[in-house]
């Protein structure tokens, strides 16, 4: 009799989606996050193709067009740059490659980075130690002296400037994964699944990626928004994208000559970094709460309240 209780009670449980809309409804900061995460993300699938004419046509004749002159049509509202074109149009536009470079560099570095702390974390120490001091070479140095340099040598593509970027990202999550794998491999799952004759690579990759792979997770957007920055800052040196491609950095550095008469230029775009990294460390804090099993039920006793 109890087992079947037991079992009604366990089929009752919602699915970890539900769970996790309950959770994400409960805190209403994360949700307003994601909601403008999720309209930044189909802007710059269907932006390009949509509105990419219009942000390379020039009209000399509103060059620096004040915002707010409804008159001239909604996509002037933000007004326009020193060439006349609408910088609401070019923010939509430049929204692709802004994503594109950010979410690029953090997947190649913790793909790589999670990949070299699971190897060092559960291999021989002398692998350990040839890992961990690849780690504090490329941590001495400055991440923007090294991207700055690299650049200036190879040239500013989207592909160079993605791959600097995620070469100076490796060590956060090669450092921290190392240190959750030296954790997790003393517990006794994963002795007995050593016990059992499991392989250390079935070890590693189905026993103890899937407990590292919330903190990770919850690292990769909080990374998510300082490559992006990083990103805006080396376009603002003006060694990052080049044009006649366009990212919210770019347009910033093109508008600084004329902040006295024209701040819009690099207000609107700053703006929209500004939003997106903060979405993003909000998304974060929801994510590090409701990914640790320890803490979620903060979140769903909210989402049983609100529902």
């Amino acid at each position: 009799m109890t087992l079947q209780t037991t079992d009604t009670t366990i089929a009752a449980e919602p699915g970890f989606l539900v769970r996790m809309a309950r959770m994400l409804w409960a805190d209403k900061f994360a949700l307003c996050a994601a909601i403008f995460l999720i309209i930044i993300l189909v802007v710059a699938i269907v932006g390009p193709s949509w509105l990419g004419d219009l942000a390379t046509k020039q009209n000399l004749r509103g060059r620096n067009a004040a915002p707010f002159e409804w008159e001239r049509g909604w996509v002037w509202w933000m007004g326009a740059d020193a060439l006349g074109r609408p910088l609401f149009v070019r923010i939509i536009v430049a929204t692709q490659n802004t994503l594109m470079v950010a979410a690029g560099a953090v997947a190649i570095s913790a793909v790589v980075g999670t990949t070299l702390g699971l190897i060092a974390g559960f291999s021989s120490a002398r692998i350990n130690q040839i890992i961990m001091r690849l780690a504090d070479v490329i941590m001495s140095f400055p991440s923007l002296l090294i991207a700055v340099i690299v650049l200036y040598v190879l040239g500013s593509s989207i592909l160079n400037l993605m791959l600097v970027l995620s070469i100076t990202r490796i060590p956060v999550y090669l450092r921290t994964t190392r240190a959750e794998v030296l954790e997790i491999r003393e517990r006794m799952f994963v002795q007995a699944a050593r016990v059992m004759g499991a392989s250390s690579r079935r070890i590693l990759f189905r026993h103890i990626l899937p407990v590292v792979l919330p903190t990770l997770t919850t690292l990769a957007t909080l990374d998510f928004a300082y490559v992006m920055l990083a990103e805006s800052a080396l376009s603002f040196l003006g060694i990052g994208i080049q044009p006649p491609e366009i990212t919210w950095g770019l347009m910033i550095s093109q508008g600084r000559q004329y902040l006295t008469n024209a701040w819009w230029l690099s207000f609107w775009p700053g703006l929209a970094i500004i939003l997106t990294t903060m979405s993003l460390n909000l998304l974060s804090n929801w994510m590090r709460i409701a990914l640790d099993p320890v803490q979620r039920w903060r979140l769903e006793m909210k989402g049983r309240k609100n529902g």
